[in-house]
């Protein structure tokens, strides 16, 4: 058995395999027999792909003698919640999973955090696999073990570290999807190169609108580049005591807007971080921790990527000062009341920044279209 790529999360006993290629999913019991501690699993899907992805991974599972149950998850943020949490966890009780069985998320970053944080509480903790189906998931949310659910409080506040036993990215798949989507998951491939590799971002400002045509050579690469960046990311720091935080350039700023928009269609997670880190390099320029030149080519790789770079491109572009700040004081990297945020001293660095002025960030609000309110 070949594959186009593989990248390897190196975590000592627990480290796990990421396979990327074409027509992985239709191999997928090839990979995850040999990680099976009996031939049983249960499947967790997005609703979604009930009539598509879903039966391709039965088909191979049937073939190779391996016994399974699925579970239809209704696609959409919103589902990320304790109502539904409760129902899958009820439901693989009754199919008496055992901490060694694997239950598999098919779907994309909603499906696998939601399976991944049912798996960290089921048994006290059980093996699960991550078969992701958007591009957003296959570079960032599939791999490193950050699963949750959503609350009135805010997004991803309620959840585990439980890394995966296995990753399969299926090139094939993405074919399915919207432009939007894959936009929404290229901004996540964009986040690596502005965080710590400004070569690659380089590349991604002559090839992106390749990978955004999913182009098999252009894609392959993004996305094995991404999975390797996170993956060493991980390794390093598993449980976001330092460095990994990194990897939440631009979500500070996203995720209050996200809020604001109610998780709904309005702004996709990709899309709010798009536009999260236009402003988190935008804000580092402000003051003075980064050239403006290196902010404006941000913002306009996004802007050509037809990602949301401006305020007026999201809803209906009214969005209040005081709504936004107090968003961002539910995020997760509060430390003792105190905000941090990840800024920028130029393309490819980033730091953690837990100075930031709240009068000086109302102000950047307003100077980006706020309103004072």
């Amino acid at each position: 058995m070949s594959d186009q790529h593989k990248v390897t999360v190196e975590l000592g006993e627990r480290a796990y395999e990421i396979h990327i290629g074409s027509g992985v999913l239709a191999r997928a019991a090839d990979y995850i027999a040999p990680v099976l501690a009996r031939p049983k699993l249960a499947i967790v899907a997005d609703a979604n792909l009930a009539e598509t992805h879903l039966p391709v991974l039965q088909a191979t599972l049937d073939g190779a003698g391996l016994a399974h149950d699925s579970f239809l998850v209704p696609a959409g943020e919103a589902s990320k919640n304790f109502h539904q949490l409760a129902e899958l966890c009820d439901w693989l009780l009754a199919q008496k999973i055992e901490r060694n069985d694997c239950i598999v998320a098919l779907g994309g970053g909603v499906i696998g955090d939601l399976t991944g944080f049912a798996a960290a509480i089921l048994r006290r903790g059980t093996r699960f696999i991550q078969i992701p189906t958007s591009l957003l998931a296959q570079v960032d949310s599939s791999i490193g073990g950050k699963t949750a659910i959503n609350s009135k409080s805010g997004k991803n506040l309620i959840g585990a570290f439980h890394q995966p036993n296995l990753v399969l990215a299926d090139m094939d798949v993405l074919k399915t999807l919207p432009p939007r989507e894959i936009g929404a998951g290229y901004a996540e491939i964009v986040k690596y190169g502005a965080l710590g590799d400004a070569a690659f971002f380089g590349w991604l400002e002559e090839n992106g609108a390749d990978v955004l045509a999913l182009d098999a050579a252009a894609m392959a690469q993004a996305v094995t580049k991404s999975c390797q960046a996170k993956a060493a990311i991980v390794a390093r720091d598993e449980r976001e005591t330092g460095e990994r935080a990194l990897l939440n350039l631009g979500h500070t700023f996203g995720h209050a807007f996200e809020a604001l928009t109610g998780y709904d269609n309005t702004l996709l997670h990709g899309e709010a971080v798009a536009y999260g880190m236009v402003l988190a390099f935008e804000f580092s320029a402000m003051r003075g921790d980064c050239p403006s030149a290196d902010a404006a080519r941000v913002k306009a790789h996004i802007a050509a990527s037809h990602l949301p770079a401006s305020m007026r491109e999201i809803g209906n572009g009214k969005f209040a000062a005081s709504a936004l700040l107090e968003a961002m004081t539910q995020d997760k990297k509060v430390q003792n009341g105190t905000m941090r945020f990840i800024l920028a001293h130029g393309l490819g660095d980033t730091f953690i920044a837990d100075d930031v002025d709240e009068d000086m960030l109302r102000a950047f609000l307003l100077a980006q279209g706020a309103q004072d309110a």
